[in-house]
């Protein structure tokens, strides 16, 4: 993986301006490079085969196609996007709206239809609507606000919350919404990033689920990423300007905690880094993984992934799992009972 250098003197700033440039550092995974790659297909070009921001168009002309990011909670999406998005000449400045040719809008609940209208309204400058504009009145007035700013990217950040909605019908017609936005004469390029619960379209509408190319980032695996993350750890200690000793066995215990995510294994990093330099130490110990783990978890000493002997056998998130599965039967049964009363 590629890193990104900004870091300064360590003798010139205290613990919080290290810790302030650690965060600055992005780190090029699989991930970001097929972003790039997918949003890269999706932009046209023009004849000198310069990448402009006019989206191209799929089914004969008559529609774009969009990207889904599926991954846990603290991978990292949202600012692989972000971070894609803001470094994408093509969208970078629209010179009549001296604004990006993109728009962030993050997904609220409750959410319905009508809320996420004028949730997007919102982001468009749009804070007033009529109370008697119906809801597709509503999402006529979100394309047309979309055509007058120019604006070609859509990403709608923590998805997966479409389907928090209390009626499998109100789902339906989100997608459907969605998908109209990606039709007619000006068409913008939907992504949309969230967890796993985003993989539930599939269910609710195929037709949707096909306009999507889905990335699924792979999870860290302990034992064949052990190797990867000590030198990780490595690299953050070293820009802090503290020694590390590789030989501690953190590396698998920092896999397990961070939920095999990649982008918690770096806030967990970060955060040990933090505790040490406040104490003054000159080496980052466990010890340190330890503390900065066990404060952001509310955690005893025996459900501590750095300190319990046993740490593989230390189920994480174990009422989050329950609640999801609960959730997703749910839905399921509730979307059952919309179909036997059709």
């Amino acid at each position: 993986m590629m890193m990104e250098d900004r870091m300064r003197p360590r003798d010139l700033r205290g613990p919080a301006g290290i810790v302030a440039d650690l965060r600055t550092i992005h780190l090029q995974t699989e991930r970001d490079a097929e972003l790039a790659l997918q949003l890269d297909r999706l932009l046209a070009v023009n004849d000198a085969g310069e990448q402009t921001c006019e989206p191209v168009r799929f089914s004969a002309g008559l529609e774009t196609r969009g990207i889904s990011l599926i991954e846990g909670a603290g991978g990292g999406k949202s600012t692989a996007v972000r971070k894609l998005l803001k470094g994408c000449a093509a969208l970078a400045t629209n010179s009549e709206t001296g604004k990006p040719r993109y728009l962030q809008v993050n997904v609220r609940t409750p959410v319905t239809l009508r809320s996420l209208g004028l949730g997007i309204l919102a982001m468009l400058g749009i804070t007033q609507v009529s109370a008697k504009f119906t809801v597709w009145e509503t999402w006529d007035l979100v394309r047309h606000r979309l055509a007058v700013e120019g604006i070609s990217v859509l990403w709608l950040d923590e998805a997966h919350d479409l389907f928090s909605c209390t009626a499998g019908k109100e789902v339906d017609d989100m997608l459907k919404m969605i998908k109209g936005l990606m039709q007619g004469e000006a068409p913008v390029i939907v992504i949309l990033s969230g967890t796993e619960r985003l993989s539930a379209m599939t269910g609710y509408d195929p037709q949707v689920m096909r306009r999507f190319v889905q990335i699924r980032p792979k999870d860290l695996v302990v034992g064949r990423d052990n190797a990867g993350t000590e030198k990780l750890i490595r690299y953050y200690a070293e820009k802090a300007g503290l020694s590390y000793d590789g030989g501690q066995g953190i590396a698998g215990r920092l896999i397990h905690g961070s939920r095999k995510r990649f982008g918690r294994s770096i806030e967990t990093i970060i955060d040990a880094i933090d505790r040490a330099l406040r104490e003054g130490a000159a080496d980052l110990t466990i010890d340190h993984f330890a503390w900065a783990w066990g404060a952001a978890e509310g955690c005893g000493y025996e459900k501590n992934v750095f300190l319990a002997e046993d740490w593989t056998a230390i189920e994480l998130d174990e009422a989050a799992q329950a609640f999801e599965a609960a959730q997703k039967a749910k839905r399921r049964k509730r979307r059952k009972e919309e179909e036997e009363q059709d």
